[in-house]
């Protein structure tokens, strides 16, 4: 299934005091862990259980090293690392600046490759993607992809399993 957008209009002005429509996203839903496991065991020789606990043991990781003021990078998929964003106003002194004064995000950059050219070529996640206008008779005519931990689907893009 295609990714679906819709159209909003920005409720601020731009500098011609117009509102202009922009693409959104539209979200059909949220695929859990448990979802991802199943779909994951598919496509290999472990157990949905086995796939979980390793996802779950990849969180856990993952998470004591940017704990520990280190990126993770995930072949093929990207990197995750910690930043701050200040929150406020800042400091007149850098002795006054602490930690409090800033919120702490998980920045997540998908991999990418690049042509000789220096242009992008791949993107993680996002290459090949194909976008439609959402209509409800168009999400309605797919069957829906259902609710948490329902739906995912063959998307079509991930060819047969070769093991099956």
């Amino acid at each position: 299934m295609p990714v679906l957008y819709k159209t909003i209009q920005s409720t601020k002005e731009n500098k011609d005091g117009i509102k202009l429509f922009h693409p959104r996203v539209v979200h059909m839903a949220t695929i859990g862990t448990t979802q991802l496991a199943k779909e994951i065991a598919e496509y290999s020789s472990l157990s949905t259980g086995d796939v979980k606990n390793t996802i779950d043991n990849m969180v856990t990781v993952m998470t004591k090293h940017l704990h520990s003021s280190e990126s993770v990078t995930v072949d093929g998929l990207g990197t995750f690392g910690i930043i701050m964003r200040s929150k406020g106003k800042g400091a007149v002194t850098s002795d006054e600046v602490k930690a409090a004064q800033a919120l702490l995000l998980v920045r997540f950059t998908p991999s990418f490759t690049k042509n000789q050219d220096r242009t992008v070529a791949t993107r993680a996640l996002i290459t090949g993607v194909k976008c439609v206008p959402y209509s409800k008779d168009a999400a309605a005519s797919d069957g829906g992809s259902g609710g948490n931990e329902g739906g995912g689907g063959n998307d079509g893009d991930q060819g047969e399993n070769p093991l099956g």
